[in-house]
């Protein structure tokens, strides 16, 4: 993005990560689309919603990688990484348009499928409903990079999140039985409050 995102959210790069995440949760509340009385207001809200949603994915990249600013010290080139196709998968993804995201990283060739490749591609089997998969490119994406906090946090929430239904996280949106997706989504909406303090939300507020 363009902007800077600390300006965005209304806080200064100093400001730690609680600041930031309670800045961006008020701001959020305040611009949700559904708040918004009119078609005209709505379409605005969900511009400014767009705009928040990346300064903070923005953000949140940046101190994953031990930076308080991206690179140059300004605005940095994406939301969520610093790859600029991986930023578009992630912010195509917190905005729900799955197939669009899949269709780009299935265009990554294989030998160039690291950890991060891993991380989103589980991420897209999630909101698949295909679990077990999902779980599987998690443990490659933590095991390909194991110092990254966001990988193993979100792992591990979606292990604990699958293990809670009946079936213990066999379900892969195919055969079998194993958890209603139902259940398992509100298992999931649980996961996310434990995988938001790592700053890799699985689910996103729009």
């Amino acid at each position: 993005m363009n902007k800077d995102p600390y300006k965005v959210l209304g806080v200064s790069p100093d400001a730690d990560d609680a600041e930031i995440k309670k800045a961006y949760y008020e701001l959020a509340k305040k611009y949700h689309p559904d708040n918004c009385p009119n078609e005209d207001l709505r379409n605005l809200a969900s511009e400014k919603m767009k705009e928040i949603n990346e300064a903070y994915d923005t953000i949140k990249a940046w101190r994953a990688s031990g930076k308080k600013e991206g690179p140059g010290g300004g605005a940095g080139r994406g939301a969520g990484s610093a790859d600029p196709l991986y930023s578009r998968i992630r912010i195509l993804l917190n905005e729900n348009h799955v197939a669009e995201a899949d269709s780009l990283l299935e265009g990554v060739a294989y030998n160039q499928r690291g950890a991060e490749w891993c991380f989103l591609k589980g991420v897209v089997y999630m909101r698949l409903g295909r679990y077990f998969d999902a779980i599987r490119m998690m443990e490659t994406a933590s095991r390909n990079d194991p110092d990254n906090a966001e990988y193993r946090s979100a792992l591990e929430n979606l292990r604990q999140a699958t293990a809670s239904q009946p079936g213990g996280g066999t379900a892969s949106g195919g055969g079998g039985r194993g958890c209603s997706n139902c259940d398992l989504c509100t298992s999931l909406l649980c996961a996310d409050c434990l995988c938001e303090c790592c700053g890799g939300d699985l689910i996103r507020c729009c």
